[in-house]
């Protein structure tokens, strides 16, 4: 597996910190200023990106689809065309993100769901295409979005194997861009019982890519968790609020909740350590204190050969450790010991009885 997938400056990869994807998504309502403010939002957290979903409504629609009634809660308008249409940002709007984000030490990304999505994402500077799950079937799009060359994250939601091995080799045979699997459930909410994060294992060892979690999981747990599962990605939906009109919000993040999920993220990076055992320069007082060591029973003459009965095992632990027990038993003392006193460590070169 190529050990990391770079996307502008960052490292991508086993081995290096996760890299977390603030979802804003379509949760803008089709208003800049709340996107404006979600971007800040994300930068305050700590999240590594920000990501749109860029559509261009009627090259995703049939004529049909597009008149189609859309009686929704949640609908913007009459049809689902029109709803979609609503929830469209312009492009001087979007340029005018792209600036907020960089000026916010953030990157800009976006689901692109069409050809004509992706070339205006790639001429905004984007440094790197996102494919959103309903899209890993769209081979044209995989193929005409991998030839542009920049690194790809694919979502895998309500898929099977055999279609994410059609995708991947798409964009292997269009140019071969990095790429990165994410596992992702495409419910929303997600319950627990559905996330099946070793998932991402499957998706690592079938394709030797980076692999991560899009999660529409509820609460602000799961997400390390994953990290801690080997997630070198982690996407989750972000909001102002999760009663806001929309089909999104409900299964986001809230300000604080991306504060908590990023913080959590990194506290499980940090537990993860580097798996070699040792000694922590922090545990050797403790052990000192706590351990236990060889001690006299009762008294001990010089000369006497020293039995079983003659010891025990006591704190603190800075004496012979209990394991060398065999080695004492047997030995003649060569100095008088107290009762209730640790062993001296050159008892071990005492000699045999």
């Amino acid at each position: 597996m190529s050990s990391f997938v770079k996307i502008d400056n960052r490292l991508i990869g086993e081995g290096y910190p996760a890299y977390i994807i603030a979802e804003i998504g379509i949760n803008h309502n089709g208003d800049p200023e709340i996107a404006r403010r979600l971007i800040d939002v994300a930068a305050d957290a700590g999240a590594d990106a920000v990501k749109f979903q860029k559509r261009t409504t009627r090259e995703i629609l049939t004529r049909a689809g597009y008149d189609r009634p859309y009686e929704s809660e949640n609908a913007y308008a009459p049809t689902y065309g029109q709803h979609r249409d609503k929830l469209e940002l312009s492009h001087d709007a979007y340029r005018d993100l792209f600036r907020h984000a960089l000026s916010k030490g953030i990157h800009f990304l976006a689901s692109v769901w069409d050809p004509t999505s992706a070339n205006f994402i790639d001429e905004l500077g984007s440094p790197a295409f996102k494919i959103p799950s309903p899209d890993i079937i769209n081979l044209p799009l995989l193929a005409h979005v991998a030839k542009k060359g920049k690194p790809m994250i694919v979502s895998t939601g309500m898929s099977t194997m055999e279609e994410i091995e059609e995708a991947v080799d798409t964009v292997h045979k269009n140019g071969n861009p990095p790429l990165i699997l994410l596992h992702c459930v495409s419910t929303y909410p997600c319950e627990n019982s559905d996330v099946n994060l070793r998932v991402m294992h499957q998706l690592r060892d079938r394709f030797d890519v980076p692999v991560g979690y899009s999660g529409h999981d509820r609460g602000v747990a799961i997400p390390a968790v994953a990290v801690a599962l080997g997630a070198s990605v982690v996407e989750k939906h972000i909001t102002l609020d999760r009663a806001m009109k929309g089909s999104d919000h409900s299964a986001s993040l809230e300000p604080e909740g991306l504060k908590r999920v990023v913080r959590y993220i990194r506290n499980a990076e940090a537990a993860m350590g580097d798996g070699r055992k040792r000694i922590l320069d922090s545990e050797v007082p403790i052990r000192a204190k706590l351990a236990k060591s060889i001690a006299t029973a009762r008294a001990i003459p010089r000369g006497a050969v020293i039995t079983a009965a003659m010891l025990t095992v006591k704190s603190p632990g800075t004496g012979l450790k209990p394991a060398y027990l065999p080695r004492i038993i047997g030995r003649r003392a060569a100095l008088t010991l107290e009762e209730n006193v640790l062993f001296p460590l050159e008892a071990l070169e005492w000699p045999e009885a």
